[in-house]
């Protein structure tokens, strides 16, 4: 682990919703110690105007965000992750890239906002939910006291963290 910020990677599927809300929520709530990235394995090429929405709702920054791959993440120069957690049952099913700094890794899936159809006040209440549920789950991750912990306490820790409240069947599961 890094002896400054903690770099932290969100990843799912497309990288236009709940790696983003993720990304954002921590990027503002933990920024004295984390550093948040968000990447997809396919990504969509565009964020969902939903989550912006919802961001800028709660005063959280929409700036800069792009939908962009996985294997940006993977590649020489790229940051020493510390953390790599996935959001969404697909990606966590997938044969993730080596990731540098050879961090810990955690699943926190939770329902896909963006596959919710209807009404636009169905599709924003969905990604309410899923801002409230990963706000949650993120406010703990950095409330614990990560240079204390070893590695074994914090995977359970972090583990833990992913079957809360809204927790997807594969993050129960895991």
């Amino acid at each position: 682990m890094s002896d400054s910020k903690y770099n932290v990677l969100f990843l799912c599927t497309g990288n236009s919703a709940r790696s983003v809300l993720a990304e954002s929520i921590l990027r503002k709530d933990g920024a004295a110690r984390f550093k948040a990235y968000s990447a997809g394995s396919h990504p969509k090429g565009a964020i969902n105007p939903f989550a912006l929405k919802v961001l800028d709702a709660y005063g959280y920054p929409t700036d800069g965000f792009r939908s962009k791959s996985w294997d940006e993440f993977a590649v020489a120069g790229a940051p020493e992750l510390d953390f790599v957690f996935t959001v969404c049952d697909t990606a966590a099913g997938e044969a993730c890239p080596i990731w540098p700094g050879q961090p810990m890794t955690a699943h926190w899936g939770i329902e896909d906002p963006a596959a919710v159809e209807g009404w636009d006040i169905e599709k924003e209440r969905a990604f309410n939910t899923a801002f409230r549920y990963l706000k949650n789950r993120i406010s703990i991750f950095t409330s614990l006291p990560i240079r204390s912990l070893d590695r074994l306490t914090l995977n359970a820790k972090l583990r833990e963290i992913g079957r809360m409240e809204g927790a997807t069947t594969k993050a129960g599961e895991a």
